[in-house]
């Protein structure tokens, strides 16, 4: 598969799919995920925390990704939404910390990744020949105008 990056509002991507999911589930295979990781804070000199301070304290980072397929794996594209964000020191009081990685809903990620400065998000695209790019450009024009139903083109 060839890979490259799209320019275009991964929230747009996000409340389209969510808007074709709702009119035709088995038109797309989507999947949701979020990892996350729990590490101690470095020994900064910029923080001027000590010992103790950083002991009560974690930084976590999250990588929340929408993997967005169409339902017959022969067209041969994948769409994905990838937030990363390192959310920085938090107590270690307020509770436990999830780590690891699992399965989320298309409305978890969008009302929990889908925001401003909740990280960086990228949106890429994998093709694997040049008919399903056509296909794949096809599709994110239909994002971009927000097309939905008999308005979106028949291609994709």
């Amino acid at each position: 598969m060839r890979t490259y990056p799209l320019d275009i509002d991964p929230g747009q991507v996000v409340r389209w799919i969510i808007q074709e999911h709702r009119v035709a589930p088995s038109r797309f295979r989507i999947v949701a995920q979020c990892a996350s990781a729990v590490r101690d804070i470095p020994a900064r000199r910029e923080l001027r925390l000590g010992d103790e301070e950083r002991e009560d304290l974690s930084e976590v980072d999250t990588i929340a990704t929408l993997e967005i397929a169409p339902a017959h794996a022969k067209e041969g594209w994948l769409l994905t939404v990838e937030i990363e964000d390192e959310a920085g020191p938090r107590l270690s009081e307020k509770g436990p910390l999830v780590e690891g990685e699992g399965q989320i809903d298309l409305g978890r990620f969008y009302d929990e990744f889908i925001r401003p400065e909740r990280g960086i998000a990228n949106v890429v695209a994998a093709v694997d020949d040049d008919a399903a790019e056509v296909r794949l450009n096809a599709l994110v024009s239909s994002i971009e105008q927000d097309r939905h139903g008999p308005n979106r083109t028949a291609s994709t």
